[in-house]
């Protein structure tokens, strides 16, 4: 396709990059990102302050989350109370906290912030240990079980010191991290010690913890235990837990295709990532490349969400993506988001950032409601009614996990390498970057994702040299992601248009990115414009639940229709190819969206009940995050093409969300 640039150059002049990695660069941390986003920074207030009250809530009033840190600084042999896995949900309601603050400086959630982080500090055991439930059922059965969730909750803690310390700059809670975790590298990383975790997450948070301290103990630690899985350690035959569960089959650097816990996976590869991304280990590099592949060509719905099986929480077998019974857990999204930014780190190729964005904006965000206070553990594509969002769940994982990635968006738009700097997403922020000696502030400019024009200000101190990497989205180019797992059922029109003024600017592309290579200096901007047209995507044959339906996207957004603004029925609309669509502003409850609408076939029921009756009927749809804000409604994402032939007990069947 031809690319066509709109770049104004308001004056000439770029940069060298000194960020250390080897990798291609490394993304700019949330706390150096100023949001001002007409999309993100509301959803980032809301989460900040009625999200975040939610969690400070469930989590100390509620439920005895708090109340087990209570007990165990007050050591008087009392009972534990819910989960064993339930520390990790108050450490990543405190990581929600830290970039909450960042974006949004509160002195009240600051303070409780540290009123938790000194009960979590009273819990902690002099050999550094923190575990409320062994501390309270009995020390003695302390990592015996990898299933346990031990290191799970540490790597959580991890994070949430780190988050904390690089917005506060208070050091308290960060020590406990570094006791902990030392306390973890003085048991496990033995000769002959056998032993992984079977929950992963510690892994990514161990790079976290060697970047913030510069101490290599913490990636030796983590490259530790990812050497750990494939050896098959935990004693397995009678128990319900198989090896591929918990990617335990093969060794990390031998793995080629997904199995078993979406989560657990997410984890593990994002901190085999990480790894290879400061080591530069091949061996991780492509396993990932490979594992990635499997995922995203065969195992991956058009949202982004990931693990379609209820019963293990994850993946069945391939081209298996189901509507109405899709899992789609929340945290496997927020992992997709995770995974696919340290694999963009790692390679520069912006088929990550593609698929970062899609999970993001869709599988990801779907599990917070505009409110703020009610939430998705699944995800589903497809509704009769029954599903409706919670105000939390016995095992509430989603909703601090969902709040910790809205609040910490900035860490995913900008990066610096050491030849350039790199955008990846188009929010309305600024940042400062470091080029050699110089101060390069960088800021965007958009109302992305509604509309496709985007403004880039590279403003120097004084004139520099670098490269400026642009990502080009894959959806503007007619590649929906890689493979043929979906694709446009349309010639998609030039979606990168305008044109060059002032001078021809020299550029390339390079990875989905393009690449101009100049010197930079004070006021300079860069402009173009994405053509935002609804398209219609097809599934690959192989996806039975999806053979002969199309879907409806616009820009990073999926599309769906849902009973709130199509009161006559969601179920017999169809969606033939030729259909022809308009745009038009439009709210969900006090939510600006845009909206996509069309005139199209619907099927009833004769009056006899005997056959079906074509009328035409103009539908709406909506961004899939926004569906089930307004009560329980039906909802489908991949609407039939034509009106399949139904002989007996049409109106049974229709009634039941039959497919016709």
């Amino acid at each position: 396709m031809k690319k066509i640039l709109l770049i104004v150059i308001c004056s000439i002049a770029v940069m060298t990059g000194n960020a250390q990695t080897k990798g291609a660069f490394e993304f700019v941390n949330f706390s150096k990102v100023n949001i001002t986003d007409n999309f993100w920074r509301p959803k980032i207030d809301k989460v900040a302050t009625v999200t975040m009250k939610a969690c400070i809530e469930q989590t100390e009033v509620k439920t005895p989350r708090i109340r087990n840190f209570e007990k165990v600084a007050r050591g008087k042999g009392e009972a534990f109370e819910g989960r064993y896995y339930d520390d990790s949900d108050v450490y990543k309601a405190l990581e929600a906290m830290a970039y909450a603050l960042k974006t949004h400086p509160d002195a009240a959630l600051e303070a409780k912030a540290d009123e938790w982080i000194g009960k979590i500090a009273a819990a902690q055991l002099p050999d550094g240990y923190i575990g409320t439930y062994f501390t309270l059922k009995g020390i003695e059965g302390r990592w015996k079980d990898v299933e346990k969730h031990e290191d799970y909750n540490a790597g959580h803690l991890i994070e949430a010191a780190v988050a904390y310390y690089n917005v506060t700059g208070k050091r308290k809670f960060l020590d406990v991290a570094i006791r902990f975790a030392d306390h973890i590298d003085t048991t496990f990383r033995l000769a002959n010690r056998k032993w992984f975790s079977g929950h992963e997450e510690i892994e990514l948070a161990l790079v976290k913890l060697y970047k913030t301290t510069k101490n290599d103990r913490y990636l030796k630690l983590a490259d530790w235990y990812l050497q750990q899985r494939g050896h098959q350690y935990y004693p397995y035959g009678t128990n319900w837990i198989t090896p591929d569960y918990w990617q335990d089959v093969k060794l990390v650097k031998d793995q080629t295709e997904i199995t078993g816990h979406a989560v657990r996976a997410m984890y593990l590869y994002t901190g085999a990532a990480d790894v290879a991304a400061i080591t530069g280990d091949e061996g991780y590099l492509n396993a990932m490349k490979t594992v990635w592949d499997d995922v995203v060509q065969r195992n991956m719905y058009l949202t982004g969400g990931i693990g379609s099986a209820g019963d293990n929480e994850g993946f069945s077998k391939d081209y298996d993506l189901p509507n109405e019974d899709a899992y789609c857990e929340t945290c496997a999204s927020v992992g997709m988001v995770l995974w696919n930014q340290r694999m963009c780190q790692l390679t520069g190729n912006s088929k990550y950032i593609d698929v970062l964005e899609r999970s993001l904006y869709n599988g990801a965000l779907d599990g917070l409601s505009l409110s703020g206070d009610h939430f998705f553990y699944d995800n589903v594509l497809a509704s009769n009614g029954q599903h409706q969002r919670r105000e939390w769940f016995g095992t509430a994982c989603c909703p601090a996990n969902i709040a910790r990635l809205v609040t910490s968006v900035g860490s995913y738009i900008y990066g610096q390498g050491n030849d350039g700097i790199w955008v990846n997403l188009f929010v309305n922020s600024n940042t400062t970057m470091k080029v050699g000696n110089v101060n390069v502030p960088v800021s965007i400019e958009t109302n992305y994702p509604w509309d496709g024009k985007v403004r880039i200000h590279v403003d120097p101190e004084k004139k520099v040299k670098t490269k400026l990497y642009v990502r080009i989205p894959g959806w503007s180019e007619g590649v929906i992601v890689p493979g043929d797992l979906y694709s446009h059922l349309d010639d998609v029109p030039d979606q990168v248009t305008s044109h060059l003024t002032e001078e021809d600017i020299p550029h390339t592309y390079k990875n989905g990115y393009m690449v101009i290579e100049r010197e930079w200096k004070k006021g300079d901007v860069i402009e173009y414009h994405f053509t935002m047209e609804p398209m219609k995507v097809i599934a690959s044959g192989d996806v039975l639940q999806d053979q002969e339906r199309i879907a409806l996207q616009r820009g990073p957004f999926v599309y769906c229709v849902e009973g709130a603004d199509n009161p006559e029925g969601v179920w017999n609309l169809t969606l033939p190819v030729g259909t022809e669509f308009t745009t038009t502003d439009y709210k969900v409850l006090d939510e600006p969206v845009v909206a996509i609408q069309a005139e199209v076939p619907a099927a009833t029921a004769s009056a006899r009940g005997d056959s079906i009756v074509m009328e035409t009927r103009k539908i709406t749809a909506i961004p899939y995050y926004t569906w089930a804000n307004r009560g329980p409604n039906a909802m489908q994402i991949w609407l039939p093409a034509k009106v399949r032939e139904v002989k007996v007990n049409y109106r049974s069947k229709y009634e039941d969300g039959g497919n016709y």
